[in-house]
């Protein structure tokens, strides 16, 4: 009878009342744990932070250390974004397990404004002017933009979903054909099985391994692939052995931000783009982590987007945006813990200061991480599909709405160039299959089940087959699932 106490106090006994109330999201994991989980978000999305600057970077003319240093500050900045995100300040950050970094929407209007500028040696710094007006911008409007929420149902977050998902499966792709698309051996057996490899080692981890080490598939995928890519002579350590150990990316570092007007304008359409493109990522993070973002957590996200885009050029950073193929992490590994992305921001914020740690991550293969992007993206594009299910696609109304917002969607997919002929602002947009196909959806929602709408409409039919008759049962049964 005396021992009953001590095995209620016993150190193996569940967890304590207020411990097994707290959501996933507000968990605090193990130490090693919450690092090697951290790592893998830092492995799953590096590759997409860096590539905006090197390219950038190369068309602006900057030499090999300028480059690494460029490279530094996006990761530094990414990292500070990812705290505003996770942890929060006031009412800035969603406070969900959101990565930023720097967004690919930027790239080509920043290209453009390199092209344009006489002086190359000013381009960099009115980047960085339109991107702190954009910001600034951005962050006012956060209140009224996420006010949007309430045209979001299932049915339109759904399609979005899948359609960030099946946007970033070409990325995945092209990172598994190899690091230089004008190479000869792009696309080469070699690295196409290298990404295969990785593919297999991942699933095989994820179907016969339980526990920390199914949670962390992707990140030993990643180890495993760099070391059988080795001896192909694919992976390289020159990055690691040319790197300084310490390097801050001091404020201003490329000179004073310059203000040019169609500049400006650019980045603010960018800006645009990237707030619907945060507010589609929130809805889909809300939906996997089981907490559903509502119009103040949007606004919150936000704030946190555009605040460090705005910080984010005085360290010599670009535009930042939450990461979709992050999301496709947590909607694998069932990992909700922001503390776990809050540590992999930890992670960012450390290789910016030092180019040794950022190097060590740069090791790994691009087929590499191909063969892991596939898994990771693909998760993202299920998720949606999840989500469709539960949006009511027995109504003839909601087939309509998925299956346009998804041609639409993927239209700059499946042809790049569709939108050749319209202006380069629009292209902007345009080019973009998850803001098109968002637009879309809100777009279809609004008039297929708001405008005009009377109370027979929620007794749409599902899609008959040929010589079906529609009868009172068949509309009833619709009512009933609806």
């Amino acid at each position: 009878m005396a021992a009953k106490p001590q095995v209620r106090n016993a150190p193996d006994a569940g967890p304590a009342p207020e411990d097994r109330e707290k959501h996933p999201v507000d968990e605090t994991l193990p130490p090693l744990k919450m690092l090697t989980s951290g790592l893998q978000h830092v492995a799953a999305m590096y590759a997409g932070v860096v590539a905006p600057p090197l390219i950038v970077g190369a068309a602006v003319g900057l030499s090999g250390t300028e480059l690494t240093f460029l490279t530094g500050a996006s990761l530094f900045t990414a990292g500070l974004a990812t705290f505003l995100q996770t942890l929060g300040v006031w009412k800035i950050g969603a406070r969900l397990p959101f990565v930023n970094g720097v967004t690919f929407a930027g790239v080509a209007p920043m290209l453009a404004i390199v092209d344009t500028t006489e002086n190359k040696a000013d381009a960099l710094p009115v980047i960085f002017g339109a991107i702190i007006v954009a910001g600034l911008l951005g962050f006012l409007a956060a209140p009224w933009f996420s006010r949007l929420v309430r045209f979001f149902p299932p049915v339109v977050t759904g399609t979005v979903i899948t359609l960030i998902g099946v946007s970033l499966l070409p990325v995945a792709f092209g990172w598994a054909q190899g690091p230089n698309p004008k190479a000869e051996d792009y696309g080469s057996t070699t690295y196409l099985s290298l990404a295969g490899i990785t593919l297999v080692v991942v699933l095989l981890l994820r179907r016969f391994t339980r526990g920390f080490l199914k949670q962390v598939a992707v990140l030993v995928g990643l180890v495993i692939g760099t070391l059988i890519a080795i001896p192909f002579g694919v992976t390289d350590f020159t990055p690691v052995t040319e790197a300084d150990i310490v390097g801050f990316p001091s404020p201003f570092h490329f000179g004073a931000p310059q203000f040019a007007l169609a500049a400006i304008i650019s980045m603010c359409v960018v800006m645009l783009v990237s707030m619907t493109e945060s507010t589609a990522d929130m809805l889909a993070l809300g939906e996997i982590v089981d907490r559903p973002a509502d119009e103040k957590t949007i606004a919150a996200g936000l704030r946190a987007d555009t605040l460090g885009s705005a910080i984010s050029p005085l360290f010599n950073g670009f535009m930042c945006s939450a990461f979709a193929q992050n999301i496709g992490l947590v909607a694998m590994t069932r990992i909700r813990s922001r503390f776990v992305v809050a540590c992999g921001g930890g992670f960012l914020v450390l290789m910016g200061l030092s180019p040794v740690a950022a190097s060590l991550i740069s090791v790994v293969p691009r087929p590499v991480l191909g063969g892991a992007g596939v898994v990771l993206f693909g998760s993202v594009a299920a998720s949606g599909i999840q989500t469709l299910v539960k949006a009511g696609l027995e109504k003839d109304n909601n087939v309509l709405i998925v299956a346009v917002s998804l041609a639409v969607g993927i239209i700059p997919i499946t042809k790049p160039d569709f939108y050749h002929a319209f202006p380069e602002t629009a292209q902007i947009i345009l080019d973009s299959g998850i803001s098109t196909g968002c637009v879309a959806a809100v777009l279809l929602n609004v008039v297929f089940n708001h405008l005009g709408r009377r109370r027979d409409d929620d007794d749409v039919t599902a899609p008959m087959e040929p010589g079906e008759e529609i009868s009172g049962h068949h509309s009833a049964k619709a009512a009933h699932v609806h």
